[in-house]
């Protein structure tokens, strides 16, 4: 089992709490970019989206660089991994607490039916991801 350090993922979860942020980590997810580059999409000031990549890299999400007179931004995925675990982990949980429910209210035969549908919509939700 993995154990997770609860203030990395403190950080994690505060700093994809803000809508920006979470942009900034969709753009870096297709490559690294420059800070002006970031800051495009927003109207904001530089100053600004700094003190947002700030917070990215004090949660360990961003890397900056200089390159030259450019500072340049690279994601770090391991921090998003970790979270998505740590939530994974009660998904199922919570799956398995729902699962009891339904075989309380409506017997096996139903809770069978339901997890027939939840896997056919996976296999199609997998499908599409590799599209």
């Amino acid at each position: 089992m993995v154990k997770y350090r609860q203030p990395a993922l403190d950080a994690t979860f505060g700093a994809l709490s803000d809508a920006t942020r979470r942009g900034i980590l969709a753009q870096l997810a297709s490559g690294e970019s420059s800070v002006s580059e970031l800051a495009v999409p927003y109207e904001m000031s530089l100053p600004a989206v700094s003190k947002h990549l700030r917070v990215l890299e004090i949660a360990g999400l961003v890397v900056r660089h200089k390159n030259g007179r450019v500072r340049r931004c690279r994601l770090i995925v391991q921090p998003m991994k970790d979270a998505a675990e740590w939530i994974e982990r009660y998904r199922w949980k919570h799956l398995r607490y729902v699962r009891g429910g339904l075989r309380r209210t409506l017997g096996p035969r139903a809770v069978h039916a339901v997890e027939r549908i939840a896997a056919h919509e996976a296999s199609h939700q997998h499908r599409d991801q590799l599209r």
